[in-house]
């Protein structure tokens, strides 16, 4: 693996790759994206790319929507609109904007880092390949940092344009919230269909603005809104996931979390609701699955301070001491399915924690390697 950069859709990113996964990270925010994964004599990019990014913008975009794509590490988390004790962070963190540096490399594995500077600390961001696993192993060490910090990550995924094409599912959640303030404002050409605060129990019964309920598990859906949701991960079992299955195209995504490191899932469902610059209405059938621990996407001083999740003891940020270093670990992957196989249900751990077997809803299994002690999980019962 070379320290050299290479240009790949707009951007200065690392290559780094096995037989199985291509993976490639951007210099400036640390985007992870595009990535192929190869499934027998198929090969798949899930993640989304943003229209614009071999586009030449007036003025220039911030660097975190010029690079926009597949996953980021967000610290903190969220919009940052307003400072937190006289901080004032970009949108989702220096982690997701500033210019990342190459640290090491060895066979299926690039180390990056970054120092940060809003406030002082230092994140080592690990991008990790296994030779037979379509899998990617992503750890941020943060050392250094003081204080409360939301933090969390951004995958992104491209859905097939056709409606419903990806089912959408997610290991047990406690309590579902559409975003409390109105995620778009219609007098600047946004529009979002959920009801501002609605509460729900089900993906597949959450309230709309102008009376009746929708299904978020099936997507694309909505043409022509934005939305946002937040769902409370329960955090007993010894590890979270979501996961899409696309039928048609014969394969899921999946990705698995420590639920006590981040404990939320935020949904982002972008369908084209954005008519202002950059996004023009051509941010389309693309789907958010942000494994956060944050107030919704409203940054660090809304996330630090006393809010409607923090009441019901979900904490919604994490206090750091500048001496205890910090490890997020998340993984993402991609397997084949056979015909028939429709939405995932379950997702159980072997027993000596190198792979899960994947269930669906009709009763097919598939089994992917996988190793969870990555998660930091040595309990798999």
């Amino acid at each position: 693996m070379s320290r050299s950069l290479i240009t790949k859709s707009g951007q200065s990113s690392w290559r780094v790759a096995t037989s199985k996964v291509e993976a490639f990270v951007t210099q400036t925010g640390g985007q992870l994206g595009p990535v192929s994964f190869r499934l027998g004599d198929k090969i798949v990019q899930p993640f989304s790319i943003a229209p614009w990014a071999e586009e030449k913008s007036t003025p220039p975009l911030p660097p975190i929507l010029k690079a926009l794509r597949g996953d980021f590490f967000c610290l903190p988390f969220g919009a940052n609109a307003i400072r937190f004790k006289g901080e004032q962070h970009p949108l989702h963190g220096e982690t997701a904007n500033a210019r990342w540096r190459w640290a090491s490399a060895r066979d299926g594995e690039l180390h990056l880092r970054l120092d940060l500077k809003t406030r002082p600390g230092r994140v080592d961001k690990y991008i990790s390949l296994r030779p037979k696993e379509t899998t990617v192993y992503q750890r941020h060490i943060i050392t250094g940092l003081s204080g409360p910090m939301s933090l969390g990550h951004h995958a992104m995924l491209k859905f097939p344009a056709t409606e419903g094409s990806g089912l959408i599912s997610c290991s047990r959640f406690l309590r579902g919230h559409v975003a409390p303030l109105a995620f778009e404002n219609p007098a600047e050409g946004g529009y979002f269909s959920l009801r501002t605060g609605g509460k729900f129990r089900s993906l597949t019964k959450v309230p709309l603005a102008g009376g009746g309920f929708t299904d978020l598990s099936r997507y694309p859906a909505r043409p022509g809104f934005e939305d946002l949701v937040l769902l409370e991960s329960d955090q007993r079992p010894p590890f979270a996931w979501t996961a899409v299955t696309f039928p048609t195209e014969g394969y899921v995504w999946f990705a698995l979390k420590d639920p006590r490191v981040l404990r939320q899932t935020i949904f982002w469902l972008s369908n084209g609701g954005r008519h202002y610059a950059p996004w023009n209405g051509r941010h389309t059938n693309v789907l958010g699955l942000e494994e956060v621990t944050a107030f919704f996407h409203y940054g660090l001083a809304e996330s630090a301070a006393k809010n409607a999740l923090t009441v019901k003891g979900q904490a919604t940020c994490r206090q750091f001491q500048a001496n205890q270093p910090v490890t997020v670990n998340y993984i993402i992957a991609a397997a084949p399915i056979p015909r028939g196989f429709d939405r995932v249900k379950a997702i159980i751990p072997a027993a000596d924690g190198q792979s899960v077997q994947l269930i669906s809803r009709s009763n097919r299994k598939i089994c992917a390697g996988i190793d969870l002690k990555f998660l930091g999980v040595t309990d798999l019962k």
